[in-house]
């Protein structure tokens, strides 16, 4: 699959995604061993990312890094847990 089709996928199923998304009533509650499934979830796609790269599909190795990005960041804003991406450490400690 070339690049434009896989991103034209995604887009597409990210667009279904938003236009059937409804959000859960509040409280959201969730325990440790869901948290753990997402990182682990997570660490799976960095996997997948670095044997995507090894055999240079790097836009396949793109996305699943992009995947495990986000599940983190989603993790991270729900305060299930806590982490400084390095860059951003960098960057507050060289006062940018």
């Amino acid at each position: 699959m070339n690049l434009e089709r896989l991103v034209s996928k995604y887009i597409g199923s990210a667009e279904h995604v938003f236009r059937e998304i409804k959000l859960a009533e509040p409280p959201i509650s969730f325990d440790a061993e869901t948290v753990v499934k997402v990182v682990d979830f997570a660490k799976d796609y960095l996997e997948d990312a670095k044997y995507y790269m090894e055999r240079q599909k790097f836009e396949v190795s793109l996305t699943s890094v992009a995947y495990s990005e986000g599940l983190l960041d989603a993790l991270r804003l729900l305060g299930a847990v806590k982490f400084e991406w390095p860059s951003r450490k960098k960057k507050a400690k060289s006062g940018k």
